[in-house]
């Protein structure tokens, strides 16, 4: 996809952060676009601010976990827009808790979430992106989809599965030579509302020592990239056809940790986090 002009994207969370910019970018190229969230006014939102360079933009409000409610969204993006080049499935949510602590709902619901709504999304899409004779899907992982946490096992389940699953979907294209390709995304700390809008149960306090509001407080604080950068990133990433892009120096950092130190880097994380709460 070197040139998005005329062609046609489908986002999901859509209504702020990286799907906001994401949508932005796009519009600015002249790529007509399919929005989607369950926050209906900043879908809205989104798309004043998309239609403003004269593209064509359609909304749905859709919570991704839902298979059917994701296949009729592809299938009614067809209708409207005549085909569909690209996917970014982008929709996540957050959930912070010690594997003893977090109920098996609060695991099953970040699941339906970073997990399915990427493997419906996909599934979804793609024959329609085939079936257009260029295109190529995003899914959107995370650096905690690399770098493993304490506190983050729902998350970090969530995310190394995004991964997996793009990486092998991403052979199976190149092995099938249409066209077609697939990008995973792993990006550090961003600007958005992920970390305002996170479960968090007690357990993160009991573990590492400080409050619930404080460790989100804390996790925000670093986030250092903006959505509009990270944007621009991924987007530079699927006209270069990169298997996987890392977003932000945090990420960066994180991944030559990991694979520098693929044991160590857990002994590592640990004991800071014994010594910060002392």
């Amino acid at each position: 996809m070197k040139n998005v002009t005329d062609k046609v994207a489908a986002i999901t969370g859509a209504a702020s952060g990286i799907g906001r910019a994401l949508a932005l970018e796009l519009a600015q190229q002249g790529c007509h676009i399919a929005l989607s969230d369950v926050d209906e006014t900043g879908l809205a939102e989104t798309a004043s601010q998309a239609a403003a360079y004269g593209i064509k933009v359609t909304t749905q409000k859709l919570d991704v976990a839902d298979r059917e409610a994701v296949h009729a969204w592809a299938d009614t993006v067809v209708n409207d827009h005549g085909k569909v080049n690209m996917i970014f499935n982008n929709a996540g949510v957050a959930l912070g808790g010690t594997v003893a602590k977090t109920d098996y709902s609060d695991y099953e619901w970040i699941m339906n979430i970073n997990m399915w709504g990427v493997v419906y999304g996909t599934k979804a899409f793609l024959p329609y992106i085939q079936e257009s004779g260029e295109g190529h899907i995003v899914n959107i992982s995370s650096i905690f989809g690399i770098f493993a946490q304490p506190t983050q096992s729902a998350y970090n389940m969530s995310k190394f599965a995004v991964r997996g699953f793009t990486e092998s979907l991403r052979q199976e294209l190149d092995i099938s030579k249409d066209n077609v390709s697939a990008t995973c995304v792993h990006p550090g700390g961003i600007k958005t509302n992920i970390a305002k809008n996170a479960r968090m149960n007690s357990s993160v306090s009991e573990l590492t020592g400080g409050d619930a509001e404080t460790a989100r407080a804390q996790f925000d604080a670093m986030f250092m990239t903006t959505p509009e950068k990270a944007a621009k990133v991924i987007l530079n990433a699927v006209s270069k056809n990169k298997r996987r892009v890392l977003i932000g120096p945090d990420a960066k950092v994180l991944d030559i940790m990991q694979r520098s130190l693929p044991m160590a880097y857990q002994r590592l994380v640990t004991s800071s986090m014994k010594l910060a709460k002392r």
